[in-house]
């Protein structure tokens, strides 16, 4: 069981790594969509101050902008900025030998130029001449990225094409049939696994680009940010828990609604795994009325808050997205609250708080600190020697950017002013990070990531509590 369990583990997070990589070329990049979406929902012609010359700018955004800095993020991934220019060189090519936008080609050639071109450096590593340095390394970054594009041009981008335009026929076919409600039954659990990003900047995205080049809007766009399935979770949180679950849950529908961050709600779902009903009900009811409503979005709203879900929206179109997120919020909100409350008639105590007591339970039965903060790799902590603290989650750009701000602020009150806090990607932790504070579902990564690191998991990176007992540790 032990050994099945290690592998479901290693499985699920291969998945994540592999979903990070594919938002990583993205995430980057969100202020020129956020751009191309604005400068379309204004000046095209069903805009709301419609401009033919200004609308001008659209088309080219969108054919080439985008997708080459989609394709030099993928190459730098992989290999610096050396690995990026060979990757926008290649994405020149897949952009050309196409006549749709190359959204997915570019994800595939650029990470393969700054992959082509680490091998290169690798294998003629001590063998250049003195002097011949610089020439060797402009002329190989030139050939190879020519290459890249050549082959991208012939044969990659006419393929690519053809699946693209075979994905977005079959959107549409499921659109049309009154289907695409039915995915919410994988969108939803993959978001609790941290996927979430992945599935909106990696998948629906280029699915709802190719829509808004032919339709002036997606709902595409609205399937994985709408806020709504979480905010309803977090309301019945906060009308039927009890202790620390519901003095947060507040806050944390503040975050999840208004700044977008939606990753803040997912512990709550993990305390009770039985509200994944909840979301997957929220989030096909709000779909439904999208689809009923023709709602759609005329770029990826980034972060998923309902301000910038509404700045999205095409014109006339915000009671459509309204009425959806609504829906789902309500529906989520009604199974939730059913679900808590015959929890908490069954058990004298939420189950985080279960969890926390047998936690101490355990320490205490093993003559250790009663904290309830758990480290993970068995090292002694040696808190006096911290000097760097990072809190990773999944992109590096939401929650653990609370929990840093957190944290700082605790410390500073405390009067511990000689500790660095930093925030990153759970894949890109610096190498000089003592302690790491992360999600239960990103600790393999986060192991891979910093082997040497205390990592301690944690629920909410909005409970203070934890960061409280951190720093009585650290006092003593």
């Amino acid at each position: 069981m032990a050994e099945l369990s290690s592998r479901n583990s290693s499985v699920k997070g291969k998945i994540q790594k592999f979903g990070a990589f594919l938002s990583g070329m993205v995430l980057p990049n969100i202020g020129a969509f956020i751009a191309w979406g604005l400068i379309t929902a204004l000046f095209i012609p069903t805009g709301w101050i419609p401009n033919g010359n200004l609308a001008k700018l659209v088309s080219p955004m969108i054919t080439y902008m985008l997708p080459i800095l989609i394709g030099y993020q993928g190459g730098k991934l992989v290999y610096e900025s050396r690995g990026g220019v060979v990757g926008a060189i290649a994405t020149a090519g897949v952009i050309i030998g196409s006549s749709i936008p190359m959204f997915l080609g570019a994800m595939i050639v650029g990470p393969l130029g700054g992959f082509v071109i680490k091998k290169f450096d690798k294998a003629v590593e001590g063998k250049i001449p003195t002097g011949f340095e610089m020439l060797v390394n402009n002329f190989s970054a030139g050939i190879i990225g020519g290459a890249l594009s050549l082959l991208a041009f012939s044969f990659i981008g006419p393929v690519v094409s053809g699946i693209s335009i075979a994905l977005g026929t079959g959107a549409q076919i499921i659109t049309q049939k009154g289907l695409l409600p039915l995915i919410a039954m994988l969108v939803e659990p993959a978001k609790i696994l941290f996927l979430n990003n992945a599935i909106n900047h990696g998948v629906f995205s280029p699915l709802g680009i190719e829509q808004v080049h032919s339709m002036g809007k997606s709902i595409f766009f609205l399937l994985e940010p709408d806020p709504g399935p979480g905010l309803g979770i977090l309301l019945a949180y906060m009308v039927y828990s009890k202790g620390s679950a519901k003095q947060s849950a507040p806050g944390a529908a503040i975050i999840h609604f208004l700044g977008g961050i939606h990753e803040i709600y997912f512990p709550y779902v993990l305390m009770k795994p039985f509200l994944l009903i909840a979301v997957i009900l929220g989030g096909m009811a709000a779909d439904l009325t999208f689809v009923l409503l023709h709602a759609g979005l005329v770029a990826s709203p980034s972060p998923g808050s309902i301000f910038a879900v509404l700045a999205m929206s095409p014109k006339g179109g915000q009671l459509s997205v309204l009425a959806g997120v609504a829906v789902g919020t309500i529906i989520s909100f009604l199974v939730a609250s059913v679900i808590i409350k015959r929890g908490n008639q069954n058990e004298s105590q939420n189950l985080d708080e279960a969890k926390e007591k047998m936690k101490e339970m355990k320490l205490a039965s093993k003559a250790q600190s009663s904290s309830n903060v758990m480290v993970e790799n068995n090292q002694t902590s040696l808190y006096s020697d911290i000097k760097l603290i990072v809190f990773a989650c999944d992109a590096g750009m939401g929650s653990s950017a609370m929990g840093e701000s957190i944290l700082r602020k605790a410390l500073k009150d405390a009067g511990i002013l000689d500790i660095t806090v930093k925030h990153s990607s759970v894949d890109s932790i610096p190498s000089d990070a003592d302690v790491v504070f992360t999600q239960e579902n990103l600790v393999e990564r986060a192991k891979k990531s910093s082997a040497t690191s205390q990592i301690i998991t944690i629920k909410n990176f909005l409970d203070r509590t934890k960061y409280d007992e951190f720093i009585s540790q650290l006092k003593k």
